[in-house]
């Protein structure tokens, strides 16, 4: 430390602190907690054990670490000189948007009655509100032999039970479970085409892929082209009310990113009704399509061919990733 000048005392000049140990080795871990829904279950800061990150506004030091996934850091500023204990804080990033509102990086809201939502860095992360039951266990209960509600599942079955529960998850029923090399495949439903008319995109996050890993997955989608005069191209059947699908007189080629595709396509469109009702699509494949660019080559997208479309009284705007939800 600097040495005293005449008139100050010690402990003005600057103090050497010393920070308490908080990690101990060999490691001795509690049982791993369960975290409340949006809190990650992470490895503490001493690289031993599984715990509940800290959240906004908790204290943390070097063991407890604060949740990673948000954007988190432990903000030591105000225990000035000692650096010791902290307290968890957002980095400073972008706010998110979301049906024309705008939020705040970190900020915790809820658009949805089932669902809170939380802002993280432009990305906006929801969990539901509502705890969902679990079904009953498929192992029978008997009675006899076995002693009064002795369940017929062995360890293993019933560990294989536990460790599945999230089958019963909506996010994770739009594709069947398949096991495909040793990656039990799931994804969440496609969400609404961006656009009414013309080329949009729909996103789900699937394991699809060759490292089972959860990721973004896009596609185009086409619901109806954007023409002025569709009621004069689509003709209504007499005595009814709603012409679910069409097709253009002639097969064409798409346009996207000021690219068109090197094939011609007659693709089926969801069509309108007379009536207040919405028709989208019900039934669709995936096929690959090619684009090519003046100057620039080609490039490959995935997109949603329509093969049947249902007309609803439901209609959601383009973008709302919640309006599929509903209380059951």
């Amino acid at each position: 430390s600097p040495p005293v000048k005449p008139g100050e005392k010690p402990s003005e000049t600057g103090e050497i602190h010393q920070r308490k140990e908080v990690c101990h080795w060999p490691c001795r871990c509690p049982p791993v907690p369960a975290c409340p829904p949006g809190v990650s279950l992470v490895k503490d800061g001493c690289g031993c054990c599984r715990v509940c990150a800290k959240q906004s506004g908790e204290t943390c030091n070097e063991a407890d670490i604060c949740d990673p996934h948000k954007g988190l850091y432990c903000d030591y500023s105000a225990d000035r000189p000692r650096y010791e204990t902290g307290v968890c804080a957002y980095l400073v990033a972008v706010g998110c948007e979301l049906n024309g509102v705008y939020y705040l990086n970190g900020q915790t809201f809820q658009p949805n009655p089932l669902y809170k939502c939380l802002c993280v860095s432009g990305a906006i992360g929801c969990t539901p509100v509502f705890t969902p039951k679990l079904a009953a266990s498929p192992c029978a209960r008997v009675t006899g032999r076995k002693k009064p509600g002795q369940s017929t599942c062995g360890p293993g079955q019933h560990k294989q039970l536990q460790s599945t529960n999230y089958r019963l998850m909506s996010a994770y029923r739009s594709l069947p479970l398949v096991l495909k090399n040793k990656c039990l495949v799931q994804a969440t439903p496609w969400t609404p085409c961006s656009r009414t008319c013309g080329i949009g995109i729909s996103i789900r996050v699937t394991n699809e892929n060759r490292k089972c890993e959860m990721k973004k997955e896009k596609r185009l989608c086409l619901i109806q082209p954007c023409l002025t005069n569709i009621p004069k191209t689509i003709k209504i059947p007499k005595g009814k009310t709603c012409q679910p699908t069409f097709q253009l007189p002639t097969a064409e080629k798409l346009v996207f990113s000021g690219c068109s595709t090197t094939q011609s396509y007659k693709l089926t469109f969801c069509g309108v009704c007379l009536d207040k009702r919405c028709c989208i699509p019900n039934k669709s494949k995936m096929i690959t399509v090619q684009f090519e660019c003046p100057n620039e080559g080609f490039f490959k997208w995935k997109m949603m061919w329509i093969t049947s479309c249902v007309c609803q009284r439901i209609c959601s705007a383009p973008g709302d990733i919640f309006s599929e939800l509903k209380v059951l």
